[in-house]
């Protein structure tokens, strides 16, 4: 079972930029499809953007496409979101998660990490 540890969460203003990573140790990556979803309070947990086994295929939320960017390094066991142009209603809990395939629902995916905090102010 692949473990998943996201970071690079914080407070930033809006319109500013975030790198979050996600770290996957115990098995490689190379074979599963990667998501990043997000929960606010209150909210039920939404898709934000998945990227397929060897990067070549990206799928985004209408809410981030243009200011989120997904990307892989398999050879470090890494996935990361860039994140610009953040606005008040990214704040959230978000997560990363690993998957058969690039799905936009939760249940395609059979491994989470515990989350990283994002919070931008207006």
């Amino acid at each position: 079972q692949v473990q998943l540890v996201e970071s690079g969460g914080g407070l930033v203003q809006a319109g500013d930029s975030l790198m979050l990573s996600c770290a996957a140790s115990g098995r490689t990556i190379s074979s599963s499809a990667m998501g990043w979803f997000r929960q606010a309070p209150g909210k039920e947990r939404e898709f934000v953007a998945a990227i397929s086994q060897s990067g070549g295929s990206t799928v985004y939320a209408d809410s981030v496409k243009g200011r989120f960017t997904i990307s892989r390094d398999n050879a470090k066991n890494m996935v990361y979101l860039q994140m610009n142009s953040l606005k008040p209603d990214d704040t959230a809990v978000y997560y990363c998660a690993a998957g058969r395939a690039t799905q936009v629902n939760t249940l395609g995916y059979h491994a989470w990490g515990q989350g990283t905090q994002v919070t931008v102010s207006s």
